[in-house]
C-alpha cells in the first residue's frame, strides 16, 4: 500500500530553519514526482515545491523562492523540504504528494494523488 508520511514540523520563531521530510513505503519513489503543499486556515491549498523523480526538476512558488530547497534521497525513499528565512505567513499544515511519472514536475495539486496526512509548521515569535 502507497504510504507517505510527513515529519519536522513545528513551531519556529520568524527567521528560523525547518526541514521537513516525506518518507515513502510500499513503493519506490524512483518513479514519481514529489510535491510539497501548504494549507493555511481558511486558504486554499497550494503548491510550494516540486521535484521530478530524478531530481533533475525542481519547481518553486515565487513565495519561498530563494528560501526553500527541495531535494530527494532516493535510496533513502525519502524527499526533504529545507526551509530557511521563515516567515509568519509560512505558517500552514504542509503536506507532501506523490504522482508516477519521469522528469515531470508541477504545482498543481490535483496532478497528484497520494498524499501524507501533514504536519503543522507554525512560524511565531
Amino acid at each position: 500500500q502507497l504510504q507517505l508520511v510527513e515529519s519536522g514540523g513545528g513551531l519556529v520563531q520568524p527567521g528560523g530553519s525547518l526541514r521537513l521530510s516525506c518518507a515513502a513505503s510500499g513503493f519506490t519513489l524512483d518513479y514519481y514526482s514529489i510535491g510539497w503543499f501548504r494549507q493555511a486556515p481558511g486558504k486554499e491549498r497550494e503548491g510550494v515545491s516540486c521535484i521530478s523523480n530524478s531530481g533533475g526538476s525542481t519547481n518553486y512558488a515565487d513565495s519561498v523562492k530563494g528560501r526553500f530547497t527541495i531535494s530527494r534521497d532516493n535510496a533513502k525513499n525519502t524527499v526533504y523540504l529545507q526551509m530557511n528565512s521563515l516567515k509568519p505567513e509560512d505558517t500552514a499544515v504542509y503536506y507532501c504528494a506523490a504522482v508516477r511519472s519521469l522528469a515531470w514536475c508541477g504545482l498543481g495539486y490535483t496532478d497528484f494523488g497520494s498524499w501524507g496526512q501533514g504536519t503543522q509548521v507554525t512560524v511565531s515569535s
